[in-house]
């Protein structure tokens, strides 16, 4: 096993930041010395000269291969794990899905064959639960006992995902008693639906129309009510891909009253909104995802929210169509436009360029995009940090290069970027995942089968 001594970085975590040396062996954070102060020998010495060197990021929300509206996400293991890594990511946590009528053993394991020996960094997976019933929730406490310890429900897309607020309760209290986290999708599908047929009947049909059907109010009120039935079942919740300013206020009003209830949102909320949805000749079906792109006075509160932590994680949703064959399945109704976005390759450095722009802190960057989502997902320390026994997740930070992002050079599997022309500053230039080189100044030297499926304990924010 080489041993690989990284010198003269800024180490940045969400704690500290410090010029350190940091000490590789087998897989593993050996050590980390003030610079020069040890006589380290090492195969391989990596020089992070007026670079960063950040734990590798933590992507608690994608869906690889995920199928929907008779596609699926374009992006499989393989293809989007490199391309998470091109984009400093080292850990994803992908969501199996429970079909109607089935196990969630029979979900987990479809899922397991689909990532098996071909991701480029290490994975886990979250639970969705479409089908509550009492073999179900027997099996929430066999899956949390094997290290799958967080489940998805959905008060949105009703006929599909849809759990009604008794599914919701007894799922909860489920979670209560094994330590599981239940995430929410919170939207008032229901109400949605009945908007979505409304505006279709009356010819409303591009894809701005998505937005404006998902109103804001009705993510916010999906919000209070699952807070509330989390209240009852004595349960935390994790509210997913917040988007709205009265949705963080709901979250605001819960957190302050010391309830465990945590909350994420996404780059597309904090860096795109409803402009981009009414972009003409259907370019606005590119941006269509649930919850929906909002108008951009929204931004503000997410913003607010992450500096006061009353929004903990931000994930991407990462959920590609291609805008040719897919994404225009849509095109004369837009509630037959897949619903997702790419970005597991663009988070860490638009966050980075949020550092630049006053959002947030150095350290915050690191804490919502490593160690929070570690900690919540029972992936920390050996995730989301560098310290003496972490995995060896290192990305070597180039705080300083510029580049434009663009489908011309990005590495996901779809035709189109959401953030195409976008000039950001700061760049990956060397990930190490588990010490082993994935990429190596600015070159891809990974493969596929080196990720590794990786059990979780319980939240670390409940212990």
């Amino acid at each position: 096993m080489t041993r690989t001594l990284i010198t003269g970085g800024l180490v940045i975590t969400a704690a500290d930041e410090v010029h350190a040396d940091v000490l590789i062996e087998h897989g593993r954070i050996a050590a980390l010395a003030a610079p020069g102060t040890q006589e380290w020998t090492a195969d391989r010495v990596i020089d992070a000269a007026q670079k960063y060197v950040i734990p590798g990021g933590v992507d608690a929300h994608t869906h690889m291969e995920m199928p929907f509206g008779g596609t699926y996400a374009s992006d499989t293991f393989e293809t989007g794990t490199r391309a998470a890594a091109w984009g400093g990511t080292t850990t994803i946590i992908d969501f199996a899905i429970q079909s109607r009528g089935h196990s969630l053993r029979e979900g987990l394991d479809a899922w397991y064959a689909k990532a098996d020996a071909k991701c480029a960094i290490d994975y886990a997976f979250h639970m969705i639960l479409s089908d509550v019933n009492e073999h179900v929730l027997k099996e929430m406490d066999l899956l949390v006992a094997e290290g799958l310890t967080s489940f998805k429900l959905f008060t949105a897309y009703p006929g599909v995902f849809y759990s009604d607020d008794g599914q919701i309760l007894r799922a909860m209290q489920r979670a209560a008693g094994n330590g599981g986290l239940v995430m929410m999708h919170a939207e008032n599908g229901i109400a949605i639906d009945v908007l979505v047929e409304q505006a279709l009947a009356e010819g409303r049909t591009d894809p701005r129309y998505h937005g404006e059907v998902r109103r804001a109010l009705l993510e916010a009120e999906a919000t209070h009510r699952t807070i509330q039935l989390a209240r009852v079942a004595g349960a935390p919740l994790y509210v997913v891909h917040v988007s709205a300013e009265e949705a963080v206020a709901e979250l605001t009003q819960a957190r302050d009253k010391g309830l465990p209830v945590f909350g994420e949102t996404c780059p597309q909320y904090l860096f795109l909104s409803t402009d981009n949805l009414a972009e003409s000749d259907f370019e606005g079906a590119k941006y269509v995802c649930s919850t929906p792109l909002r108008p951009r006075e929204h931004q503000a509160a997410l913003w607010r929210g992450l500096r006061t932590n009353d929004l903990q994680v931000v994930s991407t949703d990462h959920c590609p169509f291609c805008f040719r064959g897919q994404k225009e399945l849509g095109r004369g109704d837009f509630s037959k436009i897949p619903n997702g976005m790419p970005g597991v390759e663009n988070r860490m450095d638009l966050l980075h360029q949020a550092v630049l722009d006053g959002h947030i802190s150095r350290r915050r960057w690191i804490e919502i995009a490593c160690a929070a989502p570690a900690r919540m997902f029972g992936l920390y320390p050996k995730k989301g940090t560098i310290t003496p026994g972490a995995d060896a997740d290192i990305v070597i930070y180039d705080p300083h290069a510029e580049q434009v992002m663009s489908a011309e050079t990005h590495h996901m599997n779809v035709d189109y970027s959401a953030y195409e022309g976008r000039r950001v500053t700061g760049r990956v230039e060397t990930v190490l995942s588990r010490g082993e080189l994935v990429i190596d100044r600015r070159e891809f030297t990974g493969r596929a089968g080196h990720g590794q499926y990786v059990p979780r304990a319980t939240s670390q924010y409940l212990s």
